[in-house]
């Protein structure tokens, strides 16, 4: 198990607003919510609109029907304006009573009538757009003057209007875009034959249009503003299940899952647990496969602890009789009975084996104290005068290798166990002395910064493979024969620096290349172990 912290590589996503995929659901389902309002409003707003266009239009052609068909009969006659004498003779040349002197009865105003020679002829006869003129009393008539109304009159009509209007085709309903807006007009033939040019604004019309249109498009601006505010508030409450089913999936996200006794007493509350609604279906699932995973994770807890307490046992049983071992192995030695040299040989590969096995198994019952929590010294330790003495005792067991020191100017404190650091040391420079050649340097650092103190190990060995550095920390992990164990290593070494560290909240990492090994061990300044009572554990 290596100490390194894993580099944790930023997902590329696509902006949020970008992608509707990354928007939460609520977002989502407001978001279409409002999308299909707006299209039932366009919808609606746009038949209405076309529904009205199509009435205000067609009442339009039908003046313009009834307005041509008055103008097409219309002459001057000597009673009043507006006489349609169907049996007067056409006016001649000259005759001031010509049909377009005058508007023809019920004239609009803003209502144009053209007369032209023949019907399509563009030889402008007369008319004009229609204007009403208010009449003036004369002076003098003393307030007995009878009521005058309002007369129709002719205004004079701009001649690009006039040259629009002479290419309307005769019997057809055409609309016209003339400088003075935009008309319906038809051309026709009146009683004596004159090409007539009949065109009715859609002002009107157009602006009732206009109102209406701005009044749908705020009625349904507003519509979708209420509505958005009210799913949202709506959607957010229905939702409200699946954060809470969400936020029990994040808690049980953030336990440590990896290793030590686990209790997963997070639970999806029995409100969003309904098996007849969707959420409490998610809910009623994340309860279940918790209850899997937390039996799952006892099991393994019992596992392991059965097997520490085995290691711790069977160790612990084993000093006894290799103690046993060593002894009598030692005392045939020093016996004054003559003893072969094939005989001594072997009591020597007792003794030696015994001293290796006692070894192994004082490193594996520490392992199986630190892996069930035993707590550690809580003192001040000074990692300065620390790494003094380990490098002392190194140099004494690796004579013919080159031990540098880098110390700072200040003494370096740690709050720990002094015994199981100096151990940490120990086992880091044996590491060292054992897996590279004679000759080699060794240095060690020591320094602190505002967070951690560390302590460095640096050798010019051959470097470990690439392929055992991940696993470097792991118990019994071997390499290849440039750091083979050859001066008698268990292969626990670097595990007890790790559970060491572990154990004083610390962390230990290796970088390696042909030619330089590092070693980094990192510990907080203050507080990094925690009282023994703390290490208490409620058993089950």
């Amino acid at each position: 198990m290596s100490s390194s912290q894993p580099t944790e590589v930023a997902a590329h996503h696509p902006a949020r607003w970008r992608s509707p995929s990354g928007w939460p659901l609520r977002t989502r389902l407001v978001a279409i919510m409002i999308a299909l309002l707006a299209l039932l409003g366009v919808a609606v707003g746009g038949t209405a609109e076309i529904y009205l266009r199509n009435q205000l239009y067609d009442r339009v052609n039908q003046q313009l029907s009834e307005s041509s068909k008055r103008a097409s009969g219309f002459w001057q006659g000597k009673g009043h304006p507006g006489d349609n004498g169907p049996d007067s003779p056409r006016p001649g040349a000259g005759d001031n009573r010509l049909p377009w002197a005058f508007p023809p009865g019920g004239a609009q105003p803003y209502s144009i009538y053209l007369y032209f020679a023949t019907p399509g002829s563009a030889t402008y006869q007369g008319g004009g757009v229609v204007d009403i003129k208010m009449p003036t009393s004369p002076s003098g008539s003393g307030g007995s003057s009878r009521l005058q109304l309002p007369q129709p009159i002719y205004n004079p009509v701009p001649p690009e209007v006039i040259g629009t209007l002479a290419a309307v085709p005769v019997g057809k309903t055409v609309t016209v875009d003339l400088s003075l807006g935009d008309y319906l007009a038809v051309s026709s033939t009146t009683n004596f034959g004159y090409g007539l040019v009949t065109a009715l604004p859609l002002g009107e019309a157009q602006n009732t249009l206009l109102r209406v249109a701005l009044f749908t498009g705020g009625s349904i601006l507003i519509t979708l503003a209420v509505a958005g505010w009210a799913g949202a508030v709506i959607v957010r409450r229905n939702l409200q299940p699946l954060a809470r089913v969400a936020a029990t999936a994040t808690r049980v996200s953030e336990l440590k899952l990896d290793h030590g006794e686990v209790r997963l007493a997070q639970r999806v509350p029995d409100q969003d647990t309904d098996p007849r609604t969707e959420v409490g279906q998610v809910g009623a699932a994340l309860n279940r496969m918790l209850d899997h995973v937390g039996n799952a994770l006892e099991a393994r807890h019992a596992s392991e602890m059965q097997v520490r307490q085995f290691v711790a046992d069977a160790s612990h049983e084993l000093r006894t009789p290799l103690a046993a071992i060593r002894g009598y192995a030692e005392l045939s030695r020093r016996s004054r009975q003559p003893m072969s040299q094939e005989i001594a040989h072997v009591f020597n590969r007792v003794e030696s084996e015994a001293k290796r096995m006692t070894g192994l198994v004082e490193d594996l019952l520490l392992l199986a104290r630190l892996d069930a929590g035993r707590p550690l010294a809580h003192d001040p330790v000074d990692l300065t005068m620390l790494v003094v003495d380990a490098v002392s005792d190194a140099h004494a067991a690796g004579p013919r290798h080159y031990w540098q020191l880098d110390l700072p100017e200040e003494p370096v404190l740690v709050t720990g166990d002094a015994a199981r650091l100096h151990q940490v040391l120990a086992n880091l420079l044996a590491n060292a002395r054992t897996h590279t050649p004679e000759g080699t340097t060794v240095t060690v650092s020591v320094g602190s910064t505002p967070e951690a103190a560390f302590l460095r190990v640096t050798d010019g060995g051959p470097g470990i493979p690439a392929e055992l550095v991940s696993h470097i920390f792991e118990r019994f992990a071997r390499g290849d024969s440039s750091r083979s164990r050859a001066a008698g290593s268990t292969g626990l070494g670097l595990s007890i620096v790790h559970a060491v560290v572990t154990a004083h909240r610390g962390t230990v990492s290796v970088q390696s290349v042909p030619g330089q090994t590092v070693f980094t061990v990192l510990l907080p300044l203050h507080a990094a172990v925690p009282p023994a009572e703390q290490w208490a554990r409620p058993r089950t």
